[in-house]
């Protein structure tokens, strides 16, 4: 266990890059996908644009859940960050799957 705040391992600090890498690039997927929907290039189902709203709010909440979760427990910052990341990166790689999907 770390002192809170601190970095772990280089290891472990470069697997918060890859968890970030990861959720940039599904992120512009799934931006480009639905933006492609809106214009009528693919098809999308009618609620999506309500939903691409509405997840935010679950996600922030889960995020903040977990990293609060994360640094009760003494975790490091890179596994704070990771925690707070992974609700965001289930939802990316839901969406793009989806999206790829009915696209």
């Amino acid at each position: 266990m770390y002192p809170i705040g601190t970095i772990g391992s280089p290891a472990d600090a470069m697997r918060v890059w890859a968890q970030v890498t990861r959720l940039a690039i599904e992120s512009q997927m799934v931006i480009g996908l639905r933006v492609a929907g809106m214009m009528g290039v693919i098809s999308q189902s009618p609620g999506e644009p309500f939903r691409m709203v509405a997840e935010k709010h679950a996600a922030a909440s889960e995020s903040l859940f977990a990293i609060a979760r994360s640094a009760g427990r003494g975790d490091s910052a890179d596994r704070m960050i990771s925690a707070a990341l992974r609700p965001y990166g289930r939802r990316t790689r839901a969406n793009s799957r989806r999206l790829i999907r009915r696209g």
